[in-house]
């Protein structure tokens, strides 16, 4: 019941009140994120210099589940490599998918409220839909130089 309060709590203060929702027109990079089964619909905005995400945010519209991971998945990566961010979105991806240490739940933060979304199948890609962009970024730009 507590896992299912704190999950509860997280899930709405960043989906009410998400600190990274807003534009941001010095964005490094900007790669727009679509869940089509849902309407989820998100653009990733980041601020990358020498290789450190100074600065994450996110547009759009969607389900409090991809509003609130997107919020949450912008405030782990701020102040990180680039990485150190693919990590962590590879693990989040992980924990949502079931397959990973409670130790890394740990590292995950608040991102580790998001855990019982694995046992929730339609809600998977609404959950994982901000880390994916972020990692699309990545991938699409590997020869740019920040």
């Amino acid at each position: 019941m507590e896992t299912s309060n704190f999950y509860n709590e997280i899930l709405t203060e960043h989906n009410i009140r998400p600190y990274h929702k807003h534009d941001m027109p010095d964005a490094t990079f900007s790669l727009n994120g679509v869940n089509p089964s849902c309407g989820d619909d998100i653009t990733l905005k980041l601020k990358v210099v020498d290789d450190v995400i100074e600065d994450a945010s996110f547009i759009g519209d969607g389900c409090a589940i991809s509003q609130a991971s997107a919020d949450i998945m912008a405030d782990m990566v701020i102040g990180r490599s680039k990485e150190e961010a693919l990590r962590l979105a590879e693990m989040f991806i992980r924990m949502i998918k079931g397959s990973v240490t409670n130790e890394e739940i740990d590292e995950l933060e608040e991102a580790g409220a998001l855990k019982d979304i694995s046992h929730m199948p339609a809600r998977v890609k609404c959950a994982v839909l901000g880390w994916h962009t972020l990692q699309e970024i990545f991938e699409k730009n590997e020869d740019a130089n920040t």
